[in-house]
């Protein structure tokens, strides 16, 4: 039960800590001239940690409630974990590439918390609380699906307002389409190899689960379901029993 609570405060305080960072990455966008609000909501990071704060909090909800996680929310959790991850992996390659293609990219506390902090979060996470569901392979048709749309909403979008979230889909800084493709190939074989894990992980059990006394979580959720099923048996043998009794009478 401990374990239970802890897991739940500390998945709400990531959900905290996610929304403050966005917050504070929003703000901050503010002091540029060039910053437009709808733009910040293009990114495909922002996207995910929105999404990331939410899935978050639900799981920490369950968590403290003590209800089973549901495969819905298992789906969603190792989905969002893949697209926080990747996120991560690019960004910090872009950081390393954008001066030799003439691109500036600041990282501010916000975008650390954003891109490095919540993507480690989520995968220790995944990796090591007790509860979740096994994940189909199905879910890969999501990662990759959920990209390819953001892709093309973005570079269609970017052709009317002449903004672009990364250098290589904006014209002006590479060449198309080589560029794009070569960039857009390697995301998609990233963003399935990353999912490809998790959901690989998914089929053992977390390494909280294999640390719980009495022989893991999984035996403890079975003996519980078995107190539960004789408990309700002896009620009904006890209501069975007064029922008798008073037709006897």
């Amino acid at each position: 039960m401990a374990l239970r609570y802890t897991i739940g405060t500390v998945r709400l305080l990531a959900a905290a800590t996610g929304v403050v960072a966005l917050i504070a990455r929003f703000i901050y966008g503010l002091s540029f001239r060039s910053f437009v609000s709808v733009d910040f909501f293009g990114y495909l990071t922002v996207q995910s940690n929105m999404a990331a704060v939410v899935v978050t909090a639900v799981a920490g909800i369950t968590a403290l409630r003590g209800r089973h996680e549901s495969a819905t929310l298992s789906a969603a959790r190792a989905a969002i974990a893949c697209f926080l991850l990747v996120a991560g992996i690019v960004f910090a390659l872009l950081v390393s590439q954008a001066p030799s293609v003439g691109y500036r990219i600041d990282v501010p506390w916000s975008d650390q918390i954003l891109h490095f902090v919540l993507p480690g979060f989520v995968l220790v996470d995944w990796l090591v609380s007790p509860g979740r569901k096994r994940v189909g392979w199905r879910l890969l048709s999501l990662a990759l699906g959920y990209p390819i749309v953001w892709g093309i909403v973005t570079i269609i979008r970017g052709e009317f307002v002449g903004w672009y979230p990364y250098f290589f889909l904006d014209p002006a800084q590479s060449g198309y389409p080589l560029t794009l493709i070569v960039y857009g190939a390697a995301a998609l074989a990233l963003f399935a190899l990353v999912e490809s894990c998790l959901i690989a992980a998914s089929h053992v059990a977390p390494l909280g689960q294999r640390e719980l006394p009495g022989g893991g979580y999984r035996r403890a959720a079975l003996k519980a379901g078995w107190l539960r099923r004789r408990a309700h048996r002896s009620r009904r043998r006890v209501r069975a029993a007064a029922r008798t009794a008073r037709d006897s009478h």
